[in-house]
């Protein structure tokens, strides 16, 4: 049994023998005080999409903007339509989906082992902590040229920049994390004999889990967004190529379409790894 697992013991004067027994019957978790249906928290998310659609639609419909400035969303479903039938719009999401996935598999992996680094060692945290702070500081749009430099035109660059994006916030959590583990957790662990690899699975992983998933979930997000500023580099396909391509076309119903097509996949992207961290951090720790 894990050292960081906290079992609630028993209380003779409230004789609270049946809140025990819900919470040792297998498969059974308490239900929260005020908790409501499962629904109700995905409905309520609805409400602010709903709401901001309405007002869309109620705002051309009043003429408040022009068609150039703000299409109805009668005119996105419909460049959404040409685009499928063109061909053109899962080449464009399956390209940017590539540029996503590896380059946040690159800046994660590189963030989780620096950040455990910096937060298991005061002596590499004070060589590394202040430059890669530094660096953290630089704005994205200031590496791109230095990595076309350095790369070409290809598609390293782009990737490179996303790994960068995902990399600062996977890092950051991590090591932070790591140092704040609690101090009696880790003497405890040492007084049952563990050391080196055995402390670092039994206790500090356990104890730093739901701030790393949220800290590699930040840096998910991060790589969407730096997933425009990639595709700056001489792209000709994917969605952020599609947001400037249509800026310089006129086409504002394509453009619109392009971010809310970058919104719609960074929160499915999201939740699959929200779905993964509840099953790691609630199932196993």
């Amino acid at each position: 049994m894990s050292l960081v697992t906290r079992r609630r013991s028993p209380d003779p004067g409230t004789g609270d023998t049946a809140g025990e027994a819900e919470d040792a019957a297998p498969g059974r978790r308490r239900k929260r005080p005020g908790s409501g249906p499962r629904w109700a928290g995905p409905a309520a998310g609805l409400l602010v999409p709903v709401a901001a659609l309405a007002a869309w639609q109620a705002a051309t419909a009043a003429g408040l903007f022009t068609q150039s400035q703000l299409p109805p969303p009668s005119a996105v479903l419909a460049a959404l339509g040409e685009l499928v039938r063109r061909g053109e719009l899962w080449l464009h999401v399956a390209i940017s989906g590539q540029r996503v996935l590896l380059g946040f598999a690159a800046g994660a992996c590189l963030g989780l082992a620096l950040g455990a680094a910096v937060g298991l060692s005061a002596p590499v945290r004070a060589l590394l902590s202040p430059s890669v702070a530094a660096l953290r500081a630089v704005p994205s749009l200031a590496w791109v040229p230095l990595l076309v430099l350095w790369l070409g035109i290809g598609e390293g660059p782009k990737i490179v920049l996303v790994a960068i994006g995902a990399f600062f916030p996977v890092y950051t959590t991590v090591f932070t994390a790591l140092t704040h583990v609690d101090p009696h957790l880790v003497e405890a662990g040492r007084a049952y004999g563990l050391r080196g690899v055995r402390l670092l699975v039994r206790i500090r992983l356990p104890s730093a889990a739901p701030a790393v998933f949220a800290g590699l979930r930040l840096g998910l997000a991060q790589g969407w967004l730096f997933l425009v500023a990639a595709e700056l580099i001489a792209s000709s396909m994917g969605l952020g190529f599609l947001l400037i391509d249509s800026q310089n076309t006129g086409r504002t119903d394509i453009l619109l379409l392009s971010i809310l097509l970058l919104a719609l996949l960074g929160k499915a992207a999201d939740a699959v790894l929200g779905l993964v961290e509840r099953r790691v951090v609630q199932d196993r720790f």
